[in-house]
């Protein structure tokens, strides 16, 4: 099993642009690679305790934690499926899926409807077959700041 500071100094180290923040027991990785934007594109986070909407990976086992990280609409389809509802505040998506599984890949529990996935303690070999998912979360998150780039300049210039 990796530990977190491993698994985010890896990220942090292969993913270039990257900026962290931690809030609440939540490591976060924003895509900003010139810090031009408040916090920037979600890349990644990684949780490590239940929160009051958020507990049904049973993140309160000791030494257990969560790897999230958004894909395409399609490739969560490729995986998963249909993407599931929005929970109601406080729910959990309806899957079907044990989300207290170890090291396997799973639909995040509360995100899946935005197309998030998940991975409880992921293995050395686990992490390796999440490489093209992480490519992929790389590539969306390159595109939304370079659209949101180009929407703050057009907001600039009055376009």
């Amino acid at each position: 099993m990796m530990n977190t500071e491993e698994l985010l100094s890896d990220v942090q180290s292969t993913y270039l642009g990257m900026q962290r923040h931690t809030t609440w027991g939540e490591s976060a990785l924003f895509y900003n690679p010139d810090s031009r934007l408040k916090k920037g594109i979600y890349f990644l986070t990684l949780k490590e305790g239940n929160g009051p909407n958020d507990s049904a990976s049973r993140l309160d086992r000791a030494g257990v934690y969560r790897v999230n990280l958004g894909v395409s609409k399609k490739t969560y389809r490729q995986l998963f499926g249909e993407l599931p509802s929005r929970p109601p505040a406080g729910g959990v998506v309806q899957t079907g899926h044990d989300f207290g599984a170890l090291d396997i890949l799973l639909p995040h529990p509360v995100y899946a409807w935005m197309g998030w996935l998940c991975v409880l303690n992921p293995s050395q070999s686990t992490y390796e077959k999440l490489r093209p998912l992480l490519n992929e979360a790389y590539a969306l998150c390159q595109r939304k700041y370079v659209d949101r780039m180009r929407q703050a300049a057009r907001a600039a210039s009055g376009t």
